[in-house]
């Protein structure tokens, strides 16, 4: 007997409509399958997967609004001034390595 989420598929999409859905490398999409951020594809036959469109759909809107949220709240820039390696120069200063001396 088919459980409640097997009745709800109503369209599956194969991997070429699921690229100009979600513009990500197959081999991310993989990882992210793997470690459950993102929906899992399943097997209709030995050689053909598809995914849920309306889980797919689902995790693009999640994704959506977990980024406009976090887009009032970004952390601050690093200051570049204080690098160790390569530190940003500040206007006039001239550069500590250079010599005068010809």
């Amino acid at each position: 007997m088919a459980t409640m989420s097997e009745q709800s598929i109503k369209r599956t999409i194969r991997r070429s409509e699921l690229r100009q859905i979600v513009p990500l490398a197959d081999s991310t999409i993989y990882e992210m399958e793997q470690r459950g951020e993102f929906p899992r594809r399943f097997a209709l036959t030995t050689r053909c997967v598809v995914w849920d469109l309306s889980e797919v759909e689902a995790w693009l809107t999640e994704r959506r609004r977990a980024t406009e949220s976090a887009s009032t709240r970004r952390a601050p820039h690093p200051d570049v001034r204080k690098r160790r390696s390569r530190p940003v120069k500040a206007p006039g200063q001239a550069p500590a390595s250079a010599s005068t001396a010809e």
